[in-house]
């Protein structure tokens, strides 16, 4: 998996998941207490949230972690929302991790990246390419008088010891999962497997006493058929990782393996490297990568909303409306979400009623003066965009596949309201159909077809741009 300088399996989760403006990095002045240079990275430690949590999506993973301003570029361009970095483990080939500082992470966290954290400790003794250095060393493979590999299991256990101090100088908060990467080897060799086996069980049990939470990377034919195999006999002297990522390069961007029972581990504890290394250019950058698909804890699922005591707002389509005229109204449902909007963005403040009267003339012209559109007693597709896109707050949150939330419903909605052939379901919940609706809206404006909602999309949907 890791190979240096070029992205690891792992690495290519690394970049995949975001950018917003990051927090200033400029020193405290010369005369403050020394005592105050230290507190803030410590607070931004301190308040940094679990990672990965809940959530389906893409990921990427390269060994060394990457630069700033690539982490940006990535999170406003790529379609990925989570990266894998190495940040603990005497074999891996990325020792040196000049930009992997608490600093880095509490900064990824706060864009909204999910970050991996991945150890490359001793490996399977039977793995030919390690150990890599002098310092490093494989896992014993010695059952002992009572077959139970008991030494194995105490390096599981020591080197559990000191990931989890690693992470948490790093700021990464308990309740995380670390990820333990055991690379391929020969299934076949009994003590080797068994000693693996092992050593991820102790591994396992003193990451958990640690206040972490346990996941393991590994081929999806030797080290995850392993796991998958002490499942499902049912062993009781074995003590498996809560989440298992798997290695299976067959292209396909699901958690699935033909080498695996499809009930392990499901749902919410796997995720699958589909892809090998790869170049990816996104927002100008370049980045060898291993790419991945998550489905971790409950997924990305955004809550229910409740607008305007319980008024409707989501419709598959958005169509005209007027005043009525010669008996013709518009329909009642409609003009009530409207009424909503207007009432949100603070031009409205008569009753949510489904007529369209005169208070309610009033406020859609004052909206369409706001957003500089023409003056008109008809509520236009142009309209029900601008108002979905500038949305109750106004905040451009980046909008791709797995994203989840308030600002993913007011893309949906402005995209079934920019063309009535889309009928998106407004979940809150990034999901194919949704990046398929992104696609085709940014081909029709003249946007790269990335999928990819950053403050350029938003700035255009807000123009009502269709």
């Amino acid at each position: 998996m890791p190979r240096l300088p070029l992205a690891t399996p792992l690495a290519a989760l690394a970049l995949a998941a975001g950018l917003m403006a990051a927090p200033s990095t400029a020193a405290a002045p010369a005369s403050a207490p020394a005592a105050a240079a230290v507190a803030a990275p410590t607070a931004a430690r301190a308040a940094n949230p679990v990672t990965p949590g809940n959530f389906t999506g893409f990921g990427f993973d390269q060994c060394l972690a990457p630069t700033q301003k690539s982490m940006n570029r990535w999170w406003l361009h790529s379609p990925y929302q989570a990266v894998g970095i190495y940040i603990s483990g005497d074999s891996r080939a990325c020792r040196s991790q000049p930009n992997l500082t608490p600093a880095w992470i509490s900064r990824q966290l706060a864009i909204g990246w999910r970050l991996l954290p991945i150890i490359l400790g001793p490996q399977a003794s039977c793995q030919p390419r390690f150990p890599r250095y002098a310092d490093d060393f494989r896992i014993n493979p010695t059952p002992g008088r009572n077959g139970q590999y008991s030494v194995a299991r105490k390096q599981g256990r020591t080197e559990a010891v000191k990931n989890a101090a690693d992470a948490k100088r790093l700021g990464i908060a308990p309740g995380s999962t670390l990820w333990y990467d055991l690379e391929g080897f020969n299934l076949g060799d009994t003590r080797c497997r068994e000693s693996a086996l092992a050593f991820v069980s102790g591994w396992s049990v003193q990451t958990k006493k640690l206040g972490f939470r346990t996941g393991m990377y590994s081929s999806a034919s030797s080290g995850i058929k392993m796991l998958d195999d002490a499942r499902r006999a049912g062993r009781t002297d074995v003590t498996l990782p809560e989440f298992i990522w798997l290695a299976r390069w067959d292209g396909i961007a699901n958690t699935s393996s033909t080498y695996i029972t499809n009930d392990g581990w499901r749902p919410g504890g796997r995720m699958k490297q589909y892809l090998g290394g790869h170049d990816e250019v996104h927002g100008g950058v370049r980045i060898n990568i291993d790419s991945n698909y998550l489905d971790l804890g409950t997924g990305s699922r955004a809550l229910p909303e409740n607008r305007c005591g319980g008024t409707r707002i989501g419709f598959p389509d958005y169509t005209p409306l007027r005043p009525p005229k010669a008996g013709r109204t518009s329909p009642a449902p409609l003009v009530k979400a409207m009424q909503c909007l207007l009432k949100e963005h603070g031009v409205y403040a008569g009753a949510i009623s489904g007529s369209y009267d005169a208070a309610t003339r009033t406020a859609v012209n004052a909206w369409q003066a706001r957003t500089g559109a023409t003056r008109s007693m008809w509520w236009s597709r142009a309209n029900w965009m601008s108002a979905f896109a500038a949305g109750p707050s106004g905040a451009t949150q980046v909008v791709k596949f797995g994203s989840y939330g308030p600002h993913v419903r007011r893309v949906q909605r402005a995209l079934n309201a920019a063309s009535p052939t889309t009928k998106l379901v407004p979940t809150g919940t990034a999901d194919t159909r949704t990046s398929n609706a992104i696609k085709a809206w940014q081909r029709t404006v003249g946007l790269p077809p990335t999928g990819v909602i950053n403050s350029r999309g938003w700035a255009l949907l807000r123009a009502a741009k269709r």
